[in-house]
């Protein structure tokens, strides 16, 4: 028999705890062919340093905790694997897998675990190691390829919705103009922000604009925007993706201050609410505001969708039964059967055709010159946000599951 390990990576989410509830339970069901469940503690760089742990050591209830147990239970990174397969990284990972009798290695994580797992496999598969390795879709950004939907989505777009709904009723107490723009979580990829159209119930609802990185953005076509919207409102919310451009490429943060960039090389885009929050305020001299969702987008388990942690856990398991079944170089999917009533299924796809890929919102989904959002993606992200966990509480507090600290 063969052992199994199973790491997280990149930015957390309300669900990425499910998947690896769903990889661990499927492990412990398969005790034929798993032996042990270990857990990588801060993926595969915390792997490197010899840090993981021995699943058996989780008590039932703290194992099922992690279905409604936000943020990353095992710990994540930020690491990136050499593009170089020859480097000694890579004899040295498989030789500790060989120590530790691994036979099955899974990664939860974004586009750039789909990279570690894209690379492991192939390395795998070039010296002939029978170690099978997955990966397990996450991302609140929603913007891996070739799967209807990332497990993480779900969760983060109820929490927008919901958050844009009650910042707007807040907005309208008074009578007299504002604008509040709220800046949501999105570099290429305008999922999340267009997710705020939910939050309307009725015509000419706020949020009235809403712009993504998928439309170019002129900052004097959203002025003339606002002031026409003051013809028939007073209280305006605006909605913006964090990584909104202008035609030449320029993100819109970098307006007032040049960007940094993380160790992927991708640029740390905030601040263009507050950039447009003074822009409005100069130009319009009316009340205005600007809010940063930020993290609170993914780490909200009172506003989890349940859908979203059934199916996260669902992709967990079924990446393990997958990989006993022997594939490898895969990552799972979701394939949409039906949405009226939803119906999803699990699939697999070539992990090399996902990994540093990008999945945008389709143009005939953005409406209105690039300031809303067409019925095609309410009928798309609706079944996503459905119904609410049923959250062990006590003290009015959330109880979650919570790794003891290293010694």
């Amino acid at each position: 028999m063969k052992n199994l390990i199973v790491g997280q990576s990149g930015g957390p989410t309300a669900v990425i705890n499910s998947s690896l509830y769903g990889v661990i339970r499927e492990g412990f069901n398969r005790s034929e062919e798993i032996e042990h469940v270990y857990g990588m503690i801060n993926g595969i760089q915390g792997f490197l340093d010899g840090r993981f742990m021995d699943m058996k050591e989780l008590d039932n209830d703290t194992l099922e905790a992690l279905r409604t147990t936000p943020g990353a239970y095992l710990g994540s990174c930020r690491f990136k694997l050499p593009d170089d397969l020859n480097d000694a990284i890579y004899p040295l990972l498989f030789q500790k897998f060989e120590e530790m009798n691994i036979g099955y290695f899974f990664y939860i994580g974004g586009n750039d675990s789909m990279d570690t797992v894209s690379k492991l496999s192939r390395y795998a598969a070039a010296h002939n190691i029978d170690v099978r390795i997955m990966g397990i879709p996450k991302t609140i950004d929603n913007d891996l390829i070739l799967t209807d939907h990332t497990p993480g989505f779900g969760s983060a777009a109820k929490y927008v919705a919901a958050s844009v709904c009650e910042i707007g009723l807040d907005a309208s107490v008074y009578n007299t103009k504002s604008v509040t723009i709220i800046e949501i979580m999105g570099r290429h990829a305008g999922w999340l922000t267009a997710a705020s159209v939910l939050a309307r119930k009725f015509e000419q609802d706020n949020p009235v604009l809403i712009y993504l990185p998928e439309a170019d953005f002129d900052q004097e076509s959203f002025l003339a925007s606002l002031e026409e919207c003051f013809k028939t409102k007073n209280n305006l919310i605006v909605c913006v993706s964090e990584g909104i451009h202008d035609k030449d490429g320029t993100f819109i943060c970098e307006y007032a201050a040049s960007a940094g960039v993380d160790a992927f090389g991708h640029k740390m885009l905030t601040g263009c609410g507050k950039y447009l929050e003074n822009l409005v305020r100069d130009r319009l001299g009316v009340k205005v505001r600007s809010v940063e969702l930020n993290v609170n987008q993914r780490c909200s388990a009172f506003l989890q969708s349940e859908t979203d942690a059934l199916e996260a856990a669902q992709a967990g398991a079924f990446g393990v039964t997958s990989a006993i079944s022997g594939e490898t170089g895969k990552m799972v999917s979701f394939v949409r059967k039906s949405d009226k009533p939803y119906v999803m299924e699990c699939g697999l796809e070539d992990v090399n055709l996902i990994c540093n890929q990008e999945k945008t919102v389709p143009v005939e989904w953005i409406t209105k010159d690039g300031t809303d959002i067409a019925q095609a993606f309410i009928d798309y992200a609706l079944p996503l946000i459905q119904v609410s966990p049923k959250l062990p509480m006590k003290d009015g507090l959330a109880v979650y599951a919570y790794r003891k600290p290293e010694k």
